[in-house]
């Protein structure tokens, strides 16, 4: 975990407003096929919300700094 803070925390701030609508967008598109067939990873969206977690305050902490 300490490995993707420190990535993460090196982007720009544009990158992780990118990283961050793509990661919601994939939750939003697995929910969907989660309904339809289930998943091999059930723990997937979970993960994803610790990235976008991980993501926001990053980006709280930059915003702050300035």
């Amino acid at each position: 975990m300490k490995k993707t803070v420190t990535k993460t925390a090196q982007k720009t701030e544009a990158e992780l407003h990118k990283e961050l609508g793509q990661l919601r967008n994939e939750i939003i598109k697995s929910k969907l096929e989660s309904k339809m067939s289930p998943q091999k990873d059930t723990n997937a969206n979970m993960k994803k919300r610790k990235q976008i977690a991980v993501i926001l305050t990053i980006l709280n902490s930059k915003k702050l700094k300035s």
